[in-house]
């Protein structure tokens, strides 16, 4: 009895060692595309094919982010094509990195950092401490749930947000909120995470509004997309004291050019869109894609899919 020939992966528009050595591992041959079920596909999409051989049924995207993808029709394109994003391969490090903004801002570190020379009696007054403090996490997919866990040590209380309702697990998760009552929490929690998917609902998710009815010690941090937050509404919060500050490795516009306000105020740090950086995200997305193959190779549900109809 002669084994089955391994599932056929195009992998494509750059071919790398660590990606064909994912697809083999995962159980696959990777091969051309004309040839293939499914497509590893590591580029963006102003170069994705404008066909698809009528074989493929399966495309993987390297970015977790998928908004690009909807804004170039590529899913209305292929219809009967199923696509995954790489969200939640990258959690671990972006999780990381979240934590670090929120606790740099609840321990006043970026004007302890600017100082030079001793501030201790000035600086005493503003220094907070997540133990009993009330996190949002908004966006408790992939990254919020790895922020929610890594959270559990410091003794903050969570509130979890996310599309459904359902209920998010987590020893310090005090409740499980759908986002349609979003409006509810704002008031009720000391800070917040933003790392919800970017779609036309969600945009300016964090406004005016919502920002004045946060306290004058919240931190706002944002490791989403940068259109998530309301960047004037923003600045002037923070210009006013009406917030505590706000940890952004996401901005709108996005660089954020030289000279914005944001640069300037004590109350904001700023990182470079690095959360995931290249070393770290090459590899996660190799181990993605290696858990993904393995599963369409053995007909299970894959991990990720995009849904057309939600936006992500």
């Amino acid at each position: 009895m002669t084994s089955p020939d391994p599932v056929r992966i195009a992998l494509a528009p750059v071919t790398t060692d660590l990606l064909v050595r994912a697809i083999t591992d995962g159980g696959a041959q990777v091969t051309e595309l004309s040839q293939a079920r499914a497509l590893i596909w590591d580029g963006g999409p102003a170069d994705f094919p404008a066909e698809l051989p009528e074989s493929v049924e399966w495309v993987q995207l390297f970015s977790a982010g998928v908004e690009e993808f909807f804004a170039a029709g590529i899913f209305e394109r292929h219809p009967d094509v199923v696509f995954t994003s790489a969200a939640g391969a990258f959690a671990k490090s972006v999780a990381e990195h979240t934590v670090a903004l929120l606790l740099a801002g609840v321990r006043y570190l970026p004007e302890q950092l600017r100082a030079r020379h001793w501030r201790q009696q000035e600086f005493f007054p503003h220094i907070g401490t997540l133990r009993g403090a009330t996190v949002a996490v908004v966006g408790a997919g992939g990254i919020g749930r790895e922020v929610i866990s890594l959270l559990e040590p410091f003794g903050a209380d969570i509130i979890a947000v996310n599309r459904s309702g359902a209920t998010v697990s987590g020893a310090n998760v005090s409740e499980t909120v759908p986002a349609r009552r979003l409006p509810e929490i704002w008031s009720r929690t000391d800070h917040v995470v933003v790392a919800a998917p970017a779609t036309p609902g969600t945009r300016h998710l964090v406004g005016k509004n919502e920002l004045a009815q946060l306290k004058p010690h919240s931190w706002v941090i944002n490791v989403a997309r940068g259109a998530l937050v309301d960047t004037d509404a923003l600045v002037v919060a923070l210009e006013d004291g009406s917030i505590g500050g706000a940890g952004l490795d996401v901005t709108d516009p996005e660089p954020l050019p030289d000279g914005h306000p944001l640069w300037e105020l004590p109350n904001a740090i700023i990182t470079p869109h690095d959360s995931n950086p290249p070393r770290l995200r090459t590899a996660a997305f190799a181990d993605h894609v290696r858990g993904n193959v393995a599963r369409f190779a053995e007909g299970r549900e894959l991990i990720a899919r995009i849904d057309p109809a939600a936006g992500y």
